[in-house]
Formats: C-alpha cells, sequence, structure tokens
C-alpha cells in the first residue's frame, strides 16, 4: 500500500518548508519510503516554486499548476499521483499530520474509498477559527447536510483521503476553486462509495495569508451544490 499526499500552494513560502519537513517526518516514521509529496504550485509570485524544487528528498516533488485555482490544482495533484491512496493537506499547517496517519491506517484497514474528517465532532480540537468564517461555515454546511439528506457535517473541508481509483471513478471534476472541497466528497455519496466520517482537529495558520475568499466563492459553492443534487437526483431514475 502507498500515499500520495497533494499539497495545492500559493505564496506559501513563509510556512511551506516547516510543513513539508514536519510531514515527512512522520509520514517515513509510520509508512517507510512508500510515499509521495506533491506540491502543486498554484501561480505563486513570492518564493514558494524555488524553495520546494530545492529540496533533496525523493518523496517530495513541486509541480507547477495548469491553470489558475485550488480546484486546478488539486485536480493536477490526482493526474499526477501514483500511489493507491490520495490525501489532500494544506499547506498552512492547519491540519493535523496524527489524523493523516489515522485517516491512512482507517482506509487500509477497512478497504474504504474514503475517510471524510469532521472538525465539529464531539471529540474534535479546533483552535482560532475566524469567528464569521465559522458562523458562515456552520450555516452553509448545516443547508448541504439538510438538502442533500446526508449526516455528514463538515462537507467543505479540504482535508480528506481517497482510494485513488475512486477518485478516477469521479472524473470530470468540474470545480476550480475551493469549492473542489465540497464536490468531492458530495459525488462520494451521491454514487454510494464506502466511507467513514472521523473527528479531526484543525488550527488557524500561524503564518502566510489565507487564500480563502468567502465574497467571492459564494456562487461556486451554490454551483457546484446544485451540480451535484442534480446528479445524486439523476443517479436515483
Amino acid at each position: 500500500m502507498s500515499l500520495s499526499v497533494i499539497i495545492p500552494a500559493k505564496n506559501e513560502e513563509f510556512i511551506i518548508i516547516n510543513t513539508l519537513y514536519n510531514l515527512s517526518e512522520n509520514l517515513k516514521l509510520i509508512i517507510s519510503e512508500n510515499f509521495e509529496i506533491i506540491v502543486i504550485d498554484d501561480f505563486s509570485s513570492d518564493n514558494t516554486f524555488n524553495l520546494v524544487n530545492n529540496i533533496k528528498n525523493p518523496n517530495i516533488k513541486c509541480i507547477s499548476n495548469k491553470l489558475p485555482g485550488v480546484g486546478h490544482a488539486v485536480k493536477c495533484g490526482i493526474e499526477n499521483s501514483s500511489k493507491n491512496y490520495v490525501c489532500i493537506y494544506m499547506a498552512d499547517e492547519s491540519d493535523s499530520v496524527n489524523d493523516l496517519v489515522n485517516y491512512y491506517s482507517i482506509i487500509k484497514s477497512e478497504n474504504l474509498d474514503a475517510v471524510f474528517g469532521s472538525r465539529f465532532l464531539k471529540t474534535s480540537k479546533v483552535e482560532d477559527y475566524p469567528f464569521i468564517k465559522l458562523v458562515l461555515n456552520r450555516i452553509f454546511n448545516f443547508i448541504v447536510r439538510l438538502l442533500f439528506y446526508y449526516g455528514y457535517n463538515d462537507y467543505t473541508n479540504a482535508f480528506k483521503i481517497y482510494k485513488k481509483d475512486a477518485l478516477l471513478k469521479l472524473m470530470p471534476l468540474v470545480s476550480e476553486k475551493f469549492n473542489i472541497f465540497l464536490e468531492l466528497p458530495l459525488k462520494i455519496i451521491s454514487r454510494k462509495f464506502k466511507f467513514e466520517i472521523i473527528p479531526i482537529d484543525w488550527k488557524n495558520r500561524k503564518l502566510g495569508v489565507s487564500k480563502f475568499n468567502i465574497k467571492e466563492l459564494g456562487s461556486h459553492y451554490i454551483f457546484t451544490f446544485l451540480y451535484c443534487l442534480l446528479e445524486k437526483i439523476l443517479l436515483k431514475k
């Protein structure tokens, strides 16, 4: 078994090296050398690409995104991944390496197509989530949960793990921006793939600037939800 970790990165020069070092060192302890970390540089205007590209580590590679947008970065990462399982991990270290290791253990041992983390279960720990963003997150996820008629409560969270074969069956992916993180779990659910939901931790970034723009992305999320809802309805026929 093997693991590809996809990290979309745009202007992350202040934190990307630390993220990659911590991730690589922890994965070496768990799954030896049978993993790869693929950083997709999303048209950075800083030194992100050069910093990653100069790392002398056979498990880490940096690829330039083909089209701007984190959705395209994720698709580029999937296309260039070569392992059995694919995890999307954020460059800002908001995700927990321990949760990633847990993801990998569960998806392998239970032969699942995906494992979805939730930052909003009883045993989850969340640090310094911006208040307005948190309120909007909870409202939107509640609406998706209600209308899609499924009890998951953290659809928009990027940090999830998938079987590579399952991801290929979801193609084509239509989302260009952060809405891809909504499209992926909705398609997994509507196509009745095997998955599990577990609690995960999250902490706000300490360095750099978030690329998430609530005003810009609202219409993209609505489009993706309606697109996936239509697919779910059609699949029932």
